[in-house]
Order: structure tokens, then sequence, then C-alpha cells
């Protein structure tokens, strides 16, 4: 049994009553003490609180007042006292709780248990953990998925993600002409938002960790020494201004095999020279990678010091993403790049439809040369001649297995590299 009652503890002519709470738990009697929040003057403490039947309208308004700010406040503490364990009780849980009366905790608005306004909380709380990229391919799955629901005319919630949500939202996929690919990209993250949709309390299908999807290999398209070297030699009169920066940007990028969000923002004020143990002045660019955070630094090949030395000791004008995806089609048909490969690239479904798909078939390498080709080229064309704890340290992947994944080598390859060492 538990009560609560109020003292006066100050010499000043106002201030905060202190509330104690006074208690017996295992035979032991405890008194806890803490600042109620509710200050009166000590005059009206010690001469007019406690008046039977006062005259005066101020005293009993008073008294009223002061009254009911008390039992409120006791009645919060006993309850909680109610609830809480003894064992937990001091001074410090007092005080929070008194804390808690006079400044409530604001609820949290309950979250959504509908399947896209609660991918679209998610997309919003993981906006400032994840890249932007990042953020805009979940906000593509968002798009697919509400496209999705108005297909099924019904409103999905999340414990309906189970074995035959993933069959039905697959079959609209193929439906609509999409890659397997980007089909199994848009089930996991349906299921990374489930997943922080239970860790936050709401109920998901008992089938969740079930919806299990495998990317589809697809082919390594990369530039190779000589492809590279083709581009290097196109004349200079068969290029514009614009398609020869984006030919110097594709060359640097197939040296340094960065990411386009991090080699486009090179510039020379990153570039640094140290000698190494045999003497020789070597050029390093140093740089934060935007999408990992991972400070860099790179040792530049003399292919990317040769283009440097071309601009004054700068690198070339940034283009923009779209811009630089044109143009180096261009510059790969330049210096044709024909050689016949299979590979995946986005044709419109039907003339003048606006819809773009992926297909997959065999086309010339320069129709399929895009700004991601030279971080693969890098990496595809110096495995096995550089260390491969060296590679992935540029290239950023967190294993060697995604790395080998990366590159296309199978256990196969593997196998046969090991023979140069046997």
């Amino acid at each position: 049994m538990a009560s609560v009652n109020y003292l006066y503890r100050s010499t000043k002519d106002s201030a905060e009553l202190i509330l104690r709470l006074l208690y017996r738990n295992n035979e032991i009697d405890y008194v806890y003490g803490a600042k109620s929040g509710i200050e009166v003057s000590k005059y009206y403490w010690t001469k007019e609180h406690k008046k039977k039947n006062p005259k005066d309208i101020d005293i009993i308004d008073r008294q009223a007042e002061v009254n009911d700010a008390l039992n409120k406040l006791k009645s919060h503490v006993l309850g909680k006292f109610k609830e809480a364990n003894p064992e937990d009780v001091d001074k410090d849980w007092l005080k929070t709780q008194i804390d808690f009366f006079h400044n409530p905790p604001k609820e949290t608005p309950a979250l959504p248990n509908e399947l896209l306004k609660y991918f679209k909380y998610f997309i919003k709380e993981k906006t400032n953990d994840l890249a932007n990229s990042t953020v805009k391919k979940y906000n593509v799955v968002y798009n697919l998925l509400e496209r999705y629901e108005t297909s099924t005319k019904k409103k999905l919630l999340l414990k309906d993600v189970d074995l035959s949500f993933k069959k039905s939202f697959e079959d609209y996929c193929f439906s609509k002409g999409y890659a397997p690919n980007t089909i199994t990209r848009a089930i996991r993250a349906i299921k990374t938002a489930c997943n922080h949709a239970r860790y936050n309390g709401i109920e998901t299908s008992y089938q969740l960790e079930k919806l299990k999807t495998k990317y589809t290999k697809t082919e390594n398209i990369y530039l190779t020494l000589e492809d590279i070297e083709k581009l290097k030699l196109i004349k200079k009169e068969r290029l514009t201004d614009r398609l020869e920066n984006a030919r110097d940007w594709l060359v640097i990028s197939c040296f340094t095999g960065q990411r386009v969000s991090d080699f486009m923002r090179f510039n020379k004020k990153m570039l640094r020279q140290e000698t190494n143990k045999d003497g020789e002045l070597v050029t390093f660019i140093e740089f934060t990678q935007q999408k990992t955070g991972k400070e860099m630094t790179i040792p530049l090949k003399q292919d990317v010091l040769d283009i440097l030395d071309k601009r004054g000791g700068d690198f070339p004008p940034p283009i923009s993403d779209q811009k630089y995806n044109l143009y180096i089609k261009e510059v790969g048909a330049i210096a044709k790049l024909n050689e016949k490969v299979l590979g995946s690239k986005k044709l419109e479904t039907e003339p003048e439809s606006g819809i773009y798909r992926k297909v997959t078939k065999k086309f010339k390498k320069h129709e399929l040369i895009s700004s991601h080709i030279g971080r693969r080229s890098f990496a595809t064309n110096f495995y096995g001649q550089i260390p491969t704890s060296f590679l992935i340290y540029v290239t950023g992947h967190k294993t060697e297995q995604m790395f080998l994944n990366y590159i296309g080598k199978s256990n196969k390859d593997i196998a046969l590299e090991l023979t140069k060492y046997f």
C-alpha cells in the first residue's frame, strides 16, 4: 500500500511543494521525495490551505484550485506505482512520473497497416539513412505496387504479403513486360518494408520469411582493354566538345572503377602526389564515395594522367547522367564497338506508347554502353592482374563473393584461375 503527502520545505516566500511517496515492500518502509511542480506561497500553505469553512471567497477558490492540482498529481503517481515493480521505484522514477504528469509524452500516431501507406511511411523513415539512388529505387517500387493494387481493385494490408501475393504480383509484372531481376528487386524491397513493419509491432503474414527470390544471371557487359584503346584513338576532328568530354570521362571511369555519382565529381582539388617505395612520383585522388560514405584514396593510371595533362591538369567538365549515357553510346558507335553481345536494353513496347521494358537479345556493344560500364570494365579487366582484395577496396564491394558475382565469375572460372598457381 502506498500513500502520497505534500510538504513545504523552503525558506523562500514562494516555492514548489515537495511530494513524498511512502510505501512498504518486503517489510521495509520506503520514502522518496521530489519537487511536485505545484508552487504555492509559504503564507498560504501554513495559514490558509487547511483552514476549515473560510469566509473569504479568494481563499475558497485558491483551496479548490490547489487541492484539484494536488489530487490529480497524487492519483497519477499512485496509479503509476500500481503498474510498476516496487523494486524499480526510486527518486528518479518519482521525478520521471511527476514530469510525465506535467509534460505528458506526445502519443505517436498509429502506424498504417495498409501496404501502400506503410511503404510510403517506410521510404520517408529511411530517406536520411539511404543514398538518393536507393530512395529513388524504392519510389519506383512504390509506383509499381500502386499500379498492381489498382489492378486488384482492393486495398492490400501488410499481412496480405504472402506466397499468394508473391505469385499474383509476379504474374502481373510479367504480364506488363518487366524483367525477372526488376521483379526480384521489387519483391525484396516490399519484404524489407514488411519486416520493418513487423519490427514496429504491426501484423504481417507468417509466410513472409518464405518469400524467397533469386536474381537471374545477366550478361557481364564490359569494355575490354582493346575497346578502351579504340576509344582513345578516335581522332579529335571526329568528336564534338561534348562527345570528347564524354569519351574522356568514360576512359577515366574504366581506370578508376567508380560509380558515375563519384567520378563525375572528380576535380583537381582532390589530387595529391606522393613518392612511392621505388622513388617514383605517384598521383592519387582522394574523395568520399557518395553511396557508401567511404573515404577513398586511389592511384591514377597513366591513361587518366594523359587526359589530365591534355586538359591543363584538370578533369573534363561534368555532364548530367542522362546526357552522359546518351553521349557515350555515340562515342562507342564512332569507335566502331560493333561486336554483337547478349545484353538487355530498354525498348518501347509499342511505337509511341511511351512504355519501355527491358529486352534481352544480342545488340551491338555500343548500344549497351551505360554509365555503369566503366566500373564493371575496371573490375573485369584487372581481375587476376591486381590482387582481388585491392580491387574490392577500389570498387567498394562488401565481400569477395559479391565482387565475383559482379564480374560474373563462377566456381569453374575461379578453379581455372587457380591452375596458374599449380
